[in-house]
């Protein structure tokens, strides 16, 4: 499913790249920092937030990411790490904001294949339901219960065609942030409300009124307002010019 989502990201990210002259290799090169910083932020977050007693005390089982434990909060994190990195190294230079505003929209249709392969997995199993669409993870237990994987994913794929409709209607006029913002507040917003419906993969307290995940959800959504208010205020220049007009 990784390899889907990669695969799925790079067909969209060339194809944005092309319409804007961004040559083809800078996406392949993109994607590849986008995956890697995503799973290494992705990893430490879950060490960090969800069971940190255990990794502190066994500081090699960070390492062994295929036992599974990965944070998409960290993800995020990671990921604008290694894009913010990219805009260093590759030429032509490419403003930060203008990058993310791009990666945004594979990112999206990404986290429907990766939500895909939780599901296949077993993994961020739903709490137990009575509805006739409780689905058994006979991985876990005998109990039907909710396919929030699978909710995940049409909500990301929903995310995604609204990101790409955006996209198509602005196009190179598409005002720094706005796609950026747009996709902190869908995401992190339906990991709110879908949260309800997840096993806790952390410690919950009772009477505690969010997750862990929830808590961590928070900060992104209000990061994503901020961008689509900013939004306004960016002047609307390709990549291509403004390292042009950085020559004269």
């Amino acid at each position: 499913m990784f390899v889907g989502a990669f695969i799925a990201g790079q067909a969209v990210l060339t194809r944005i790249f092309r319409a804007e002259g961004v040559p083809k290799e800078n996406a392949e090169r993109l994607l590849l920092y986008a995956l890697l910083g995503t799973i290494a932020g992705a990893r430490l977050a879950h060490c960090l937030f969800y069971d940190p007693q255990y990794y502190l005390s066994n500081p090699l089982a960070i390492l062994r990411i295929w036992e599974g434990g990965l944070a998409s909060h960290g993800g995020a994190a990671g990921m604008l790490l290694s894009l913010w990195l990219g805009t260093r190294i590759l030429k032509p230079k490419m403003p930060f904001l203008w990058l993310v505003d791009r990666v945004s929209v594979p990112a999206a249709l990404g986290a429907v294949f990766v939500r895909g392969a939780n599901f296949l997995n077993s993994e961020i199993v739903g709490i137990p339901t009575s509805g006739g669409w409780g689905v058994v993870f006979e991985a876990v237990d005998n109990l039907p219960r909710h396919p929030v994987q699978l909710y995940e994913a049409v909500a990301y794929l929903i995310i995604f065609l609204i990101l790409a409709a955006i996209y198509r209607r602005l196009g190179q006029r598409t005002p720094h942030g706005l796609l950026f913002g747009v996709f902190l507040i869908l995401v992190f917003s339906a990991r709110l409300a879908l949260e309800f419906y997840k096993v806790p993969q952390a410690a919950y307290q009772p009477g505690q009124l969010l997750s862990v995940g929830q808590y961590l959800s928070l900060p992104f959504v209000v990061l994503g307002a901020v961008m689509v208010l900013r939004s306004a205020g960016y002047r609307k220049v390709r990549p291509i010019e403004r390292a042009k007009a950085a020559r004269l």
